[in-house]
């Protein structure tokens, strides 16, 4: 027994150390190619004549492509092999953000960012149905939370990166150019890499010792069979569970919240404070360095518990909350940077209770196929709030109607993931 439990402390451990930090670094790329528009866009609007309006456009259009291929690429995962889809899927989306820096047209513009969508959409779903390959359910919450934490991560090294980055003008290309250029080489070469560092199962895995594989193989065949009645549900089916269906509702919300903050942010720093690109991209990064605290603390902290619903909640709320001040407090720039800190809290730390929960109801396929799902429909919010939020500003000349949606949004979000039944505890 004791050597049982040493074993499985030793391989959880080692798995952890092992996967975890190349899986960060694989994130950290996926969301600077993803997100590198928000900080070009204080450049490029001018060169391309991008309005308001366009520029939500441009920003959500890669959800429409990222639409397409969530579902095929978990189950690819689930049924091939992780380590060929997402080596895949780093290539091409690296050398996508690499020749987004030729566009000249705001056409141009929305065909490289549908295509970048399309060619990252396995790569999410995919990752969280190899975690569930590795982690017990135990420590599912945790593996997520240190994943996920590569969000708030890139958007810290990313802001003041962007920053420098647009401040340069080499052999006459300006630095909006640069960053799309320059972002994209980090994903090719990892690429590579993750066809030689990751292995597909713990049984492929020489690094672990055999009792390690054993006890670790065991354990997530007993957490299966803890879940033979809905093992034996379909896909179909599962696409069509009642909590599958209320996450899907409730993360769509919660995306369209949030994605109107993470595209939108530097412009809205820019154009409320006077502040410079520089400055921009180093404040904007405070935000998201609460996002990552929360994270990590909300991650431990719903693994402790066993409790999902009320960890995505009450971000959430506090997003909510916080935008909530701006209409009822004097406006300063450091008003702005708190409901910012709050906002940034609450649209990145509920991330880690959020995805345990598709897996304490479904297992296997029916699990890979229930995140494809979610995610890849859900993922229609971040085309929906960047849009709506251009389209209000264009036309009324104030973002703060887009605020009023941004709340509303969060909130419903809330409701409905509260309301979701309980998971099945393992």
């Amino acid at each position: 027994m004791l050597r049982a439990m040493n074993s499985g402390e030793s391989a959880r451990s080692r798995i952890a150390w092992r996967l975890l930090p190349f899986l960060f670094l694989l994130y950290v790329a996926n969301y600077l190619d993803r997100t590198n528009i928000a900080y070009a866009t204080l450049g490029m609007k001018g060169d391309l004549g991008l309005t308001d309006s366009i520029f939500g456009n441009a920003s959500g259009i890669f959800f429409i492509g990222y639409f397409a291929l969530q579902i095929p690429g978990a189950i690819l995962v689930e049924r091939w092999s992780a380590r060929r889809l997402l080596a895949l899927t780093l290539v091409t989306w690296g050398v996508l953000t690499t020749l987004t820096g030729f566009v000249r047209t705001p056409m141009e513009l929305y065909g490289a960012r549908f295509l970048l969508g399309a060619a990252e959409a396995g790569f999410f779903p995919g990752v969280i149905v190899y975690l569930s390959h590795w982690f017990i359910y135990q420590d599912r919450a945790k593996a997520v939370a240190r994943f996920m934490s590569a969000i708030p991560i890139a958007y810290i090294l990313g802001g003041p990166l962007a920053g420098a980055i647009l401040g340069i003008n080499w052999l006459g290309t300006p630095g909006w150019r640069w960053l799309f250029l320059l972002e994209g080489v980090p994903a090719v070469i990892l690429g590579f890499a993750t066809l030689v560092w990751l292995p597909d199962r713990p049984n492929e895995a020489q690094w672990l010792h055999p009792e390690e594989r054993d006890w670790i193989t065991s354990r997530l065949v007993e957490e299966r069979r803890a879940k033979a009645d809905t093992e034996k549900m379909s896909i179909l089916r599962a696409l069509r569970h009642p909590a599958v269906l209320m996450l899907t509702l409730g993360l769509f919300f919660c995306y369209s919240g949030g994605y109107i903050f993470w595209f939108w942010m530097p412009t809205l720093l820019k154009r409320m404070t006077g502040w410079s690109d520089m400055h921009v991209g180093w404040v904007g990064s405070i935000p998201f360095l609460a996002g990552l605290i929360g994270m990590l603390v909300i991650g431990w902290n719903s693994d402790r518990t066993r409790e999902r619903r009320w960890h995505f909640a009450v971000p959430q709320l506090t997003a909510a909350l916080g935008l909530t001040m701006w209409f009822v407090l004097p406006h300063s720039n450091a008003l702005l940077l708190f409901v910012f800190t709050l906002i940034g809290f609450g649209s990145v730390s509920y991330l880690p209770a959020f995805w345990a929960l598709p897996s304490a109801f479904l297992t296997s396929s029916a699990a890979a196929a229930a995140v494809g799902f979610i995610n890849c429909t859900a993922s229609i919010g971040g085309f929906v709030g960047p849009k709506i939020f251009g389209d209000l500003s264009q036309r009324t000349g104030s973002f703060d109607t887009g605020f009023l949606v941004m709340i509303a949004c969060w909130t419903i979000a809330s409701l409905l993931v509260v309301l979701c039944p309980r998971e099945r505890v393992q």
